[in-house]
C-alpha cells in the first residue's frame, strides 16, 4: 500500500513514518524540506512542499498518483512568521480531500487533538476542528485520532517544555501546576496509525489516544525529573498566571519572529483547560489500553544527552537574546560615539576613511543583532557574529595592541563573545 504522510519528519510524523515503513507500506513523506526528510529518514521518498500553500486541489494532484492512504501529522501550535493555522489545519486539508476523492485515495487518518471543537478558546483547536469536520464530511474512509500529551524520545513541543521545566536547577517553576493531563506514548500513536491503515479498527470514527488515568502537571514534571536523573526540586514554585504573563508575551513576540517556543499563550490556555479525553473508544476498538505515563518513561530512560538538552534549552533563549542585544547596543554605540571610535583608526587611515569604517562596522553589528533575533536568520547571524568578532580581535591587535591592557578588557571580552556565538550556532537546530 502506498501511503502519503504529511508532516513526515515532525515529532509525531517521523515516528509514524518509521512505523509505517516497518509495517511494509510504501511510504512517501511530505514536509517543507525534502532534504531534511532525507537526512532524518533516508529509506523513504520525500516531497518538499509547504502544506499551507497547497490550498487548491490542483496543487495536491501531482503528489497523489497511486496513493491509497493519507496520514496527516502536520500541524502548528500558533500563528506566527512561519505558520498560518487556518491554511495548515483547514484550507489545505479541505483542498486535499477534494483532490484525494478525485485521485481514488481510500483512507485518510487525521492526527487531531482532544478539545478540537469549533467553540474552543484557541485558534489551534478551532482550526483543527475545521479540518476534522472537512474530513468527516468526505467520502473517504476516514479516522480522526486525538492524542493527549505526546511523550517520546525526541524533544519538541510539549515534551521539550516538560524537559525544560524538569531541567531547572534546584527549583521547578510551574503555571497551572494542578492542571490534569492524560499522556500518550509516541510509539503508541504511531502504532494506532498503523492499525488504522491496516484496517484493524473500525473507521469513520474519532478515537482519543490517551492513557486511562490523568495526572497533574506537577506530577508529570516530577516524573521527568526522575527520568532525566535530576534530584527532586528543593522548591516547587507555583507561578500565578499574571506573573507568567510577561514571559508568555515575550514568547508570543518571538513567535512573530519565527521562533516556535512551547511557552506561547496557546500552550498556556490548553494546559489551563486540562488535557483530558476518553480512552474507552480506542480500548474497545483495538482490544488494548495504551501505555501509562510511568510505563512510557520506563522504556525511555534519560541519559547524558537528554540532561544536557534539558539544560541547554533553558539557556538557549537567554543566550540568543543576550547576544542579539549586545550586538545591537554595540552598533548603536558606534553611531553615538562615532568620533571617539574613529580616533582609534585615524592614525592608520584618513579621517574620512576612519569614519566610514566605523559606520560600516556599526551597521554590521546592528544587522547581526537583528538577525540573531529572527529565527530564519539566527544561525547565519550567529556564525557572522563569530567571524566579525574575530576580525575585530585581529584588527584591534594590529592597530592598537595596547587595548589588551585596557582594565575593562576591551579586546579580552571578544574571546568569550566568540565562544558564545559558536555555542548559539551549534544549538540552533530544530530537527
Amino acid at each position: 500500500m502506498k501511503v502519503l504522510i504529511l508532516g513526515g519528519y515532525g515529532f509525531i510524523g517521523a515516528e509514524i513514518m518509521r512505523a509505517c515503513a516497518d509495517a511494509g507500506f510504501d511510504c512517501t513523506g511530505l514536509g517543507r524540506s525534502a532534504a531534511t526528510g532525507r537526512r532524518l529518514i533516508p529509506e523513504v521518498k520525500w516531497i518538499g512542499a509547504d502544506i499551507g500553500k497547497l490550498d487548491a486541489p490542483g496543487k495536491w494532484a501531482p503528489h497523489l498518483a497511486g496513493v491509497e492512504a493519507i496520514v496527516n501529522a502536520a500541524g502548528a501550535l500558533q500563528d506566527g512568521a512561519r505558520d498560518d493555522l487556518g491554511a495548515i489545519h483547514h484550507r489545505a486539508i479541505a483542498a486535499l480531500i477534494v483532490a484525494a476523492e478525485k485521485a481514488g485515495v481510500r483512507q485518510f487518518a487525521q492526527i487531531s487533538a482532544p478539545g478540537a471543537e469549533m467553540s474552543a478558546s484557541t485558534a489551534f483547536m478551532r482550526t483543527k476542528a475545521a479540518g476534522d469536520a472537512a474530513i468527516r464530511a468526505s467520502s473517504l474512509d476516514w479516522t480522526v485520532l486525538k492524542p493527549g500529551l505526546v511523550i517520546g524520545r525526541g524533544a519538541y513541543g510539549g515534551t521539550a517544555l516538560l524537559r525544560m521545566l524538569a531541567g531547572f536547577p534546584l527549583a521547578t517553576p510551574l503555571v497551572h501546576a494542578s492542571a490534569r493531563v492524560q499522556t500518550v506514548a509516541l510509539d503508541d500513536v504511531a502504532g494506532a496509525v498503523v492499525a488504522v491503515v491496516k484496517g484493524e479498527v473500525p473507521t469513520r470514527r474519532d478515537y482519543d489516544l490517551v492513557e486511562e488515568e490523568a495526572h497533574t502537571l506537577r506530577e508529570i514534571v516530577r516524573g521527568f525529573r526522575r527520568q532525566l536523573g535530576f534530584s527532586p526540586a528543593r522548591v516547587e514554585l507555583d507561578i500565578p498566571v499574571w506573573a507568567a504573563a510577561p514571559v508568555v508575551a515575550l514568547a508570543d513576540v518571538a513567535g512573530a519572529l519565527g521562533w516556535r517556543s512551547p511557552l506561547r499563550s496557546t500552550a498556556l490556555k490548553v494546559m489551563r483547560e486540562n488535557v483530558l479525553a476518553d480512552a474507552s473508544a480506542w480500548r474497545g476498538a483495538s482490544g488494548r489500553s495504551l501505555k501509562t505515563f510511568d510505563e512510557t518513561l520506563a522504556v525511555m530512560p534519560g541519559d547524558a544527552q537528554d540532561r544536557i538538552f534539558a539544560r541547554a534549552q533553558l539557556a538557549l533563549p537567554l543566550m540568543v537574546v543576550a547576544l542579539g542585544v549586545f550586538w545591537i547596543i554595540s552598533g548603536a554605540i558606534g553611531f553615538v560615539a562615532i568620533d571617539a571610535a574613529a580616533a582609534h583608526l585615524s592614525a592608520h587611515a584618513g579621517d574620512g576613511a576612519a569614519r566610514t569604517l566605523v559606520i560600516a562596522g556599526s551597521l554590521a553589528d546592528l544587522a547581526i543583532g537583528a538577525g540573531l533575533l529572527v529565527r530564519r536568520t539566527s544561525r547565519a547571524a550567529a556564525i557572522a557574529s563569530v567571524i566579525i568578532a574575530v576580525l575585530y580581535l585581529v584588527a584591534g591587535t594590529l592597530i592598537e595592541p595596547t587595548l589588551w591592557l585596557d582594565p575593562f578588557g576591551a579586546l579580552a571580552k571578544i574571546i568569550p563573545l566568540t565562544a558564545m556565538g559558536l555555542a548559539v550556532a551549534l544549538l540552533l537546530e530544530e530537527r
